[in-house]
Formats: structure tokens, sequence, C-alpha cells
């Protein structure tokens, strides 16, 4: 996958799509090598790097920096960056130079959480050549509104609203949605419905692709383990192996030998 319109035709195709989130040069280069479709450059990043414990503390200016520094360890992926919490709920005006910032910074698109109140601000910005990604569901950003991170449309009356928000999304121009922990049925119902692509998160099989925090994929916090997110291998083991591999090393004088030294 190397463009947006690519998005949907691998939905047309029925081949599932793949994404996972990215937030420095570093790891954006090894990622930039696999056959992973799409790299998001979530508000996660608030949590899973800086240490927050929701994403509500991300800024414009933080995804900014995470989105140019995957950019550049990433010239080849498309890069999908989030607004943040309230970045797009204030004046017409002041979003799309956040729109702005973001996709300047290297996004090929930009994701923005919920329908209610963003349909005809995301009609605008696709109107001026952005791609938007709409996302529905358990919404990070709404998080206190939720009580928590809990699944969403859970009933007949809750499902219909977000197939009825889905449906808006495609119509505003949304190019795909993000579900994020919502039923299986519910989130295929949905995709059945779109004639867009669907990326899932803790929502079942019969989403058009799926979507995991690396973080978690890699096994890198041995204190949070979402029961969504399989873990590919262990992460936080193996760097504290070797991190003691090379503690014991100096202490016993075995590192740096000849040749891992100038003379």
């Amino acid at each position: 996958m190397k463009t947006i319109p690519d998005f949907q035709r691998r939905k047309a195709a029925g081949s599932p799509i793949t994404m996972v989130t990215c937030y420095d040069a570093a790891t954006a280069k090894i990622l930039n090598e696999t056959s992973v479709d799409a790299l998001l450059v979530g508000d996660s990043c608030a949590m899973v790097v800086h240490g927050y414990d929701s994403t509500l503390q991300a800024t414009v200016s933080m995804i900014e920096t995470h989105t140019q520094a995957t950019r550049r360890g990433a010239p080849d992926k498309v890069i999908v960056a989030d607004m943040p919490f309230l970045s797009y709920r204030g004046s017409a005006d002041a979003a799309t130079r956040s729109v702005a910032q973001l996709m300047r910074a290297g996004a090929n698109a930009v994701k923005v959480e919920r329908c209610r109140g963003n349909a005809e601000l995301i009609g605008n910005w696709v109107d001026a050549g952005v791609p938007v990604m709409g996302h529905l569901g358990m919404t990070p950003q709404s998080v206190n509104e939720f009580g928590g991170f809990k699944i969403q449309a859970r009933d007949e009356s809750a499902a219909q609203t977000l197939l009825d928000e889905a449906l808006e999304l495609e119509e505003a121009g949304c190019f795909a949605i993000v579900l994020e922990c919502i039923p299986s049925h519910v989130a295929e119902r949905v995709t059945d419905a779109l004639a867009i692509p669907t990326i899932g998160i803790g929502s079942g099989p019969s989403t058009s692709g799926q979507v995991l925090v690396l973080n978690d994929l890699l096994g890198m916090d041995p204190g949070f383990s979402p029961p969504f997110a399989r873990r590919y291998m262990d992460a936080d083991q193996m760097f504290s192996r070797a991190v003691e591999g090379y503690c014991e090393d100096v202490r016993e004088g075995d590192y740096p030998k000849e040749g891992e030294f100038r003379p």
C-alpha cells in the first residue's frame, strides 16, 4: 500500500489492511522495511511514550513532532496522524491550521474521533484535499464521558446510532473508519454497510483491516496487556536481558574488547 486510494482498492479486493502505531524515526525505519500497510501516529503516544494515563494530554505540537520523526524513518509508508483532544473543536480556522500543521509534518491523512459535531468540518477538510480517517466506538478522547475504557454499542439502539454515524462520516468524505472496542457482530454490520474500509481494534475479525499499538504487539509493558492485543514477542524481557548483559560485561571488564575501541 502506497497511497490513500489503496485503502479503497484493498477493501474492494477483500485484502485485509494492516496498521500499527509509530512515534519515532528508529522504529519507523524498521517498519518501513516490513509489509505493514500504514502507520498511525496516534495520540496514544501520550500514554506509551510520555507516560500519561490517558490520551487527553496529547497536543498538536506533540503529534507534529512524532509525525516528523516517523516520516523521516518511514519515507515509503502511508502515515495517518491523530487530531488530539479538542484540537478540532474550537474555531474552524484554528482546526484547519492544526490539520495543516500535521500534514506539513509528513502525514498523508488525519484521524478524527467521533462523528457528532464533526461531519461538516470533515467535509470541509476533504474538500480542501485532506484525507480524513474517522474513529467510532470506544473513542479514547471520550474516556471521561464513557466512565473508563469500556466496550461500546452493546445494545441495538447504540449499535444503530454507531451505524448511522459511520454512514454520516462516509457521506462527509472519510476514506476509512476505525472501529474500536465494539461487539464483533456490530463491526461486521457496519463494515458491510459501508463502501469505505473499516479498521478494527478490539472489534473482531470482520472489519476490513486491523490496527494495534505497536508497544502492545511487541510486549513492551509487562503491566499492561489489553485482551484484544496479541503479544507477538516479550520485548520487555529482551530489553532487560540485553541491558543486564551489558552491565555484567562492563563490571567484569569484558566490555569493551579489542576492536570495540580505538587503540
